[in-house]
């Protein structure tokens, strides 16, 4: 018997969480809290920076470049799973199947690349602050925004291409709360080898890479802070970097664990992997904007001469 293709299979069904199903209403309590923080944070954040142009600086315009990707990574999916879990809602057509795990994967690099901006935006305010302007001049920080954006469309096309031409064969049941590739990958009748290594490729290099940047930006920010006279000031400087570092582990750690344990097929409990996968994208965009954003001193103070106003 032939195995049908994706022609036929134009309809695909998520399980939500695996073996959690009994639990999903519970389960959808902090998806939907945290998701509401994200609208919330990110949507305020936007509005403080363009309002005010005491913040119209490199760092403010990375953070709203930040905003506005956790807003499409986080809305892109959890809409789709608060319908699993409270209505059963577990189709999905094909096409908005590959959107969704295009936009979900392309976001992803493209947070990626903008932690690695941010911190070499902080790198250069805190150890060359004198030249801190006329090195992240508004045409720099342009291009490195559009080169996240580039790097993220030249490394996923590829990735939804390849599932778009493979044949996908019934039942036609994701084992996933969204359309993460390697889930979908599953479905393959067709030779998967090379988009199972191309996609292991790209997490790989992109999450080592940008983490290696990321920490040699930091490395050298606290050489810098090590040598300030003021205990005050050392203090100050550890706990805004040890609480970005935090948020981005959040988002490296769990997002290629739950890759490198779906392809590898670990012996884990489904539900450990997806929810590993729902953390990487839920909680940064929830925390970002606390993170980056509230405890940063300008904010605030845009946030009271907002008010004030």
């Amino acid at each position: 018997l032939s195995c049908p293709t994706n022609i036929s299979l134009s309809e695909l069904h998520l399980t939500g969480i695996p073996g959690l199903q009994h639990l999903h209403h519970w389960i959808s309590i902090p998806f939907c809290i945290m998701y509401l923080i994200t609208l919330a944070g990110n949507s305020i954040l936007l509005c403080l920076i363009k309002a005010d142009p005491s913040l119209h600086l490199p760092m403010f315009l990375f953070l709203s470049m930040l905003a506005v990707i956790d807003l499409v990574m986080s809305t892109s999916i959890t809409p789709k799973m608060l319908s699993i879990f409270w209505f059963h809602s577990t189709a999905i057509s094909l096409d908005a199947c590959l959107t969704q795990m295009y936009f979900v994967h392309a976001f992803s690099v493209m947070e990626s690349g903008l932690l690695v901006a941010m911190a070499f935006d902080r790198y250069v305010a805190i150890c060359n602050p004198l030249r801190y302007l006329s090195i992240l001049t508004s045409p720099v920080v342009a291009a490195i925004g559009l080169a996240t954006l580039f790097r993220a469309v030249v490394f996923m096309s590829p990735l939804t291409f390849q599932i778009r031409h493979l044949p996908l064969c019934s039942p036609a049941v994701v084992d996933h709360s969204y359309c993460e590739h390697m889930a979908v990958l599953k479905l393959a009748c067709g030779d998967a080898a090379f988009s199972n290594t191309y996609s292991l490729s790209v997490s790989t290099y992109v999450g080592s890479f940008d983490s290696l940047l990321i920490a040699l930006s930091y490395l050298l920010i606290l050489r810098a802070v090590l040598s300030l006279s003021s205990p005050q000031a050392r203090k100050k400087a550890f706990s805004t970097c040890s609480s970005h570092l935090c948020v981005m582990a959040l988002f490296y750690i769990p997002g290629l664990l739950s890759m490198y344990m779906e392809s590898y097929h670990q012996e884990l409990p489904p539900h450990v992997q997806v929810l590993l996968a729902n953390i990487y994208l839920l909680i940064p965009p929830a925390f970002n904007p606390l993170i980056y954003g509230i405890r940063t001193k300008q904010i605030r103070d845009g946030a009271r001469r907002a008010i004030s106003r």
